[in-house]
């Protein structure tokens, strides 16, 4: 088993699996201008086990933080939190930062923010503010009751975002993930679409922990039930003896999807985005377990300035947007399917073998195995 915190410098390109679609220049959600994405990350073995974290991004960076985007959220399975929700369907935007953590630690990661905002943007926190926090279940791997993600961490990951690069596998909330039988966590990737007024970027960053083994597919390659990877997760008796009844159900999970681009969408559009990232995930094998919370935000950060809902604005104000027209998204749709499938995958690639709490091991898919299948 190798160190869970080590970063993997490769991605599913290296390997030669022959994705659609164009990618920006880091091939992450930071390919949209201005967005920012930070993690904090908890391995420890004493007092308790500790594979988990938190994710964090902020759509305009860390100075527009309270700064609102058009915004829409799309459910495939629902047994999942994405804290939030209830404002951006009702006034098609989101004006809070993003984080993804843990089931069990989604209170602490809402304080963190709450109080990261009152520090940094004060003018914002002293109306409302509604964060948004999704969770995916790392029990296996993390002491998930033990309630080692503080406020703290939310916001050392808030400090810690940056444009560039982005780290993936066992990195933030998704250092305890588990996907498709094998080791899962943090993927992300990115499409330029170009033939548009003007080019645009459309950036995914997810937190993979869904899938059973016999369903992944990389390329249309059945890699799941052809591995010969331990799959201790589903197998043995660990559930029953911990649940009292039962045994564990391959497939149950969740995967917390964010879509971003800045093409001008409304909210509206944004929806159609996120109704989109189950087919992205589609390709990759999934069938949505019942016990699994499926649920993805897509957003748009033009229009800055737009789409403002503050205390004391004069009653009959009148904003104006720009707009992409209904005719012309069809490239995006696409855009989000392809990074969605590619940024499973990476996150697949990224992923470290990992041994957890009570001696609960989870293994990456084998390099080798898909250096075979796309020779």
């Amino acid at each position: 088993m190798t160190d869970p915190a080590a970063p993997s410098p490769l991605r599913a390109r290296d390997f030669n699996i022959p994705f659609d679609g164009e990618p920006g220049k880091h091939n992450a959600i930071t390919d949209v201008p201005g967005l920012e994405v930070g993690f904090c990350t908890l391995v420890s073995d004493d007092p308790v086990v500790a594979r988990t974290g938190v994710t964090a991004i902020l759509p305009r960076g860390k100075e527009r933080a309270g700064s609102p985007c058009a915004a829409g959220i799309a459910v495939l399975n629902g047994n999942g939190e994405l804290t939030g929700r209830s404002w951006i369907e009702e006034s098609g935007q989101l004006q809070a930062p993003i984080a993804i953590t843990n089931s069990h630690a989604v209170g602490a990661v809402h304080s963190g923010i709450d109080r990261w905002m009152a520090e940094h943007h004060p003018h914002t926190a002293a109306a409302w503010m509604l964060p948004v926090v999704g969770e995916t279940w790392d029990g296996y791997l993390n002491s998930i009751n033990a309630e080692t993600v503080q406020a703290e961490h939310a916001a050392a990951a808030l400090n810690a975002a940056a444009i560039g690069p982005v780290a993936e596998g066992n990195v933030g909330g998704g250092t305890g993930m588990n996907c498709y039988g094998f080791k899962g966590g943090t993927g992300t990737a990115s499409r330029i679409v170009h033939g548009l007024d003007r080019d645009y970027t459309v950036g995914v960053l997810l937190q993979a922990n869904f899938g059973s083994r016999n369903e992944l597919k990389v390329a249309g390659r059945p890699l799941g039930r052809e591995s010969a990877a331990p799959n201790p997760m589903d197998q043995g008796d660990w559930f029953a003896r911990e649940a009292g009844f039962g045994e564990a159900t391959p497939g149950a999970g969740s995967i917390i999807v964010v879509v971003a681009t800045d093409a001008p969408l409304l909210p509206d559009q944004c929806r159609a985005l996120a109704r989109r990232v189950p087919l992205g995930l589609a390709r990759t094998g999934t069938t949505a377990s019942h016990f699994s919370g499926d649920i993805f935000l897509a957003f748009s950060t033009a229009n800055e300035g737009s789409l403002t809902s503050r205390m004391g604005t004069k009653t009959g104000s009148i904003e104006h947007l720009e707009v992409l027209s209904w005719g012309g998204i069809d490239p995006l749709y696409a855009a989000t399917v392809e990074a969605v499938e590619e940024a499973v995958v990476n996150a697949l690639i990224a992923a470290r073998d990992t041994v957890g709490r009570d001696g609960h091991a989870s293994y990456a898919l084998p390099h080798d195995e898909i250096r075979a299948a796309f020779q």
